[in-house]
């Protein structure tokens, strides 16, 4: 668990100080933003998916984050215009608020609280869940909300080349057969390289001084991200008859989890308030270590 705090903290840090160093251009973001986009969660998603077995009982808990993404978007839709937010305001808390980051974040802190036996239901949920709402719905989102064309061919057409997205198609049509072991190192190595790269960009684009400005977005993004969101499931999932303990208590938890980065780096990378995004996952992952597990204090 301290390695993987270590690693979140450094690759933070190193962003931050990078940017104040006057040694990385100004677009430094926008490259990483990318890389990762293009090229190492393409990788992860097609490694993790390809390996991924699912057993029925746990689909209940797959489909929380959709469910956790649709109220994003009508509690943000609903409350961002009243309080005088801007379009794309908006939409970035959509995005950040909506994904949680089950796979980062979430897998480590979840094995550290509740043990190895409940990665198996975290995992469906971050697969499943996390990453499809991602490379579909939220896609879409994204695209409509900073598209000058809107016309549903155009953004389909986007939507469609999007390279996490056809990763995630591949690996569903290859799900049958093995591939050699040198594949899976090679994608396991670029899939590696996206959290701390994410990181650093969200590091580079953090400008702590733009919290004060960002009080009240800041405050309704990570309080339904941290604590309305993982409420409402844990109502939903109480009204559902025979649900394990087990599945119950992981399904909340990665609920509660701080947003994804790659959202904010889907967000940036759309011009859908980069400063926000950035604050969101920044302040959200810290926060996320106390808050997470009073949330499992109060499930018990």
């Amino acid at each position: 668990m301290s390695q993987f705090v270590g690693l979140l903290a450094a690759s933070l840090l190193l962003g931050a100080f990078a940017r104040r160093s006057g040694r990385f251009p100004e677009q430094t973001a926008l490259v990483l933003n990318a890389f990762v986009l293009n090229i190492a969660l393409p990788a992860l998603v097609l490694r993790a998916v390809h390996r991924l077995t699912l057993a029925p009982e746990l689909l209940a808990a797959a489909a929380t984050p959709w469910l956790v993404f649709g109220g994003s978007w009508l509690f943000f839709r609903a409350l961002g215009p009243r309080l005088g937010f801007p379009p794309g305001t908006v939409a970035a808390l959509v995005l950040t608020g909506g994904l949680s980051n089950t796979a980062f974040v979430g897998l480590p802190l979840i094995e550290g609280l509740m043990g190895r036996d409940a990665l198996q239901v975290a995992v469906v949920v971050d697969q499943l869940g996390s990453f499809l709402v991602l490379g579909t719905v939220a896609t879409l989102f994204a695209t409509h909300a900073a598209a000058r064309d809107t016309r549903t061919g155009a953004l389909l057409k986007k939507v469609a080349g999007f390279p996490p997205l056809l990763a995630l198609v591949t690996a569903f049509l290859l799900h049958p057969w093995d591939w050699p072991a040198a594949v899976d190192v090679v994608l396991g190595r670029l899939g590696d390289l996206l959290t701390p790269l994410a990181l650093f960009s969200v590091g580079f684009q953090l400008r702590p001084s733009g919290v004060k400005g960002r009080m009240r977005a800041l405050a309704l993004g990570l309080g339904y991200k941290l604590a309305l969101a993982p409420l409402a499931i844990a109502l939903l999932l109480l009204l559902l008859p025979g649900m394990g303990r087990l599945t119950f208590e992981v399904s909340v938890l990665q609920a509660a989890m701080a947003p994804m980065v790659t959202a904010a780096i889907l967000a940036a990378d759309n011009g859908l308030d980069p400063e926000l995004s950035a604050l969101m996952v920044g302040l959200g992952i810290p926060l996320s270590f106390a808050t997470v597990p009073f949330v499992l204090w109060l499930l018990h």
